[in-house]
């Protein structure tokens, strides 16, 4: 039996050199959405995500399931449903808690692993 404990929601994350190809990719292929990126992605606007957040949390609680923002710390039991994590604001995090909290994750997967052996 599969068990899922997450749902993780998670934005594009257009850093480095291809933020380029990317918006050019949008502009050739989907012309209507190229303002809505380049407000999101350019002007760093975040209310797309916000509105966003909102619907996903209105949802969250029709279904029954926990929401949560930027916490995948999976303190529950694997037969419980599943947490959906917004990831839309991963930015704000500070560094060290995001590699704290990868390394924490990564060793949890590392004993589902181990188990499933």
């Amino acid at each position: 039996m599969i068990w899922i404990t997450l749902i993780w929601l998670e934005n594009l994350n257009m850093k480095g050199s291809y933020k380029t190809d990317i918006l050019r990719y949008i502009q050739e292929k989907y012309p209507q959405l190229l303002p809505l990126y380049q407000d999101i992605y350019q002007k760093r606007n975040p209310a797309y995500w916000e509105l966003l957040d909102e619907k996903l949390r209105r949802y969250a609680a029709e279904i029954g399931l926990d929401y949560v923002t930027n916490d995948d710390s999976m303190q529950r039991p694997f037969d419980a449903p599943p947490v959906i994590v917004n990831y839309f604001y991963h930015e704000r995090i500070k560094k060290s808690a995001r590699k704290d909290s990868f390394s924490s994750n990564y060793h949890i997967f590392l004993k589902i692993g181990n188990l499933e052996k």
